[in-house]
């Protein structure tokens, strides 16, 4: 399941990068966000699913759903939409894991050196990285910059606050209520866009992935492993989202692919897997 899960994952930021030539963000989002609701909906009805059943539930699914799926969701595709690769906007995503494993270690552990040089590791590989696409290329601007960081932040923040007060219940009703969550609170957003929506094949592709592979299949997925594991080790899973986005996007959009690129890539996954790796006493 977590090598699946991020495949999947991983396929979201190339489709955006396929959509956003035909669509702006935030009205491709509420698209996606009203067909999940009713495709989740008719799943719901047809297996006979329990919603959840205390108002604090619904508020916890809520703003985990506006977290983890309209600020990043969010921050993702306005980072594409106004020219930051897929692979280098996955790459600071990627980070994920380093702020949970420090969050949870002020909470009640401690840094060891060993996720401390992990974490200088990491922000090394993705310097590295900005650098060059600060040189080369008008790539990284301080509003696609801001972008990516709101989706990492939302990320991170979301995941952290599920597991600490969403209760165990079914994916389906659970998954719902985010995505109307979510979907409430990008409508204003969406309605203020005055780019129309153009109805390409590439759009209505990118759309039917969006709401079948990565909200019913990915975002599901999220849900069941935070639910199952700890949130350190379920972030860990996201250091391996770049350099598998990275290799789609040099596949599919001839996105430079250069021996720097990799080095920082490399340092990144290197630094984030020193920070989430288990001491050898604890492992399991």
């Amino acid at each position: 399941m977590p090598a699946v899960f991020v495949l999947i994952w991983s396929t979201g930021f190339i489709v955006a990068r396929y959509a956003m030539p035909h669509a702006p963000p935030m009205k491709f989002l509420m698209v996606r966000y009203l067909l999940s609701v009713l495709a989740f909906c008719a799943w719901i009805v047809w297996a006979k699913v329990p919603w959840p059943q205390s108002p604090a539930q619904w508020r916890h699914l809520a703003l985990t759903g506006v977290l983890m799926h309209g600020g990043y969701l969010a921050g993702v595709w306005m980072a594409v939409r106004h020219g930051m690769g897929s692979g280098l906007t996955a790459l600071i995503v990627g980070l994920q894991p380093v702020l949970t494993a420090v969050w949870i270690s002020h909470r009640g552990g401690q840094v060891t050196h060993r996720q401390w040089s992990g974490l200088w590791l990491g922000f090394a590989g993705l310097l590295l990285v900005l650098m060059r696409k600060l040189v080369e290329s008008f790539e990284v601007t301080p509003f696609t910059l801001s972008m990516a960081v709101l989706a990492l932040l939302s990320i991170t923040t979301g995941t952290l606050y599920q597991k600490r007060h969403v209760q165990p219940c079914d994916v389906r009703s659970a998954n719902c209520v985010q995505l109307m969550a979510a979907g409430w609170v990008s409508l204003p957003f969406a309605w203020f866009e005055s780019d129309p929506v153009r109805w390409h094949p590439d759009l209505f592709g990118a759309m039917a992935w969006s709401v079948l592979g990565l909200t019913l299949g990915g975002s599901s997925l999220l849900y069941m492993l935070i639910q199952r594991g700890a949130a350190a080790s379920v972030s860990s899973l996201m250091y391996l989202v770049p350099p598998t986005t990275a290799i789609m996007a040099w596949i599919l959009f001839a996105e430079p692919l250069t021996p720097l690129t990799l080095v920082g890539i490399a340092l990144t996954a290197v630094g984030v897997s020193l920070v989430v790796r288990k001491p050898p006493g604890q492992a399991g």
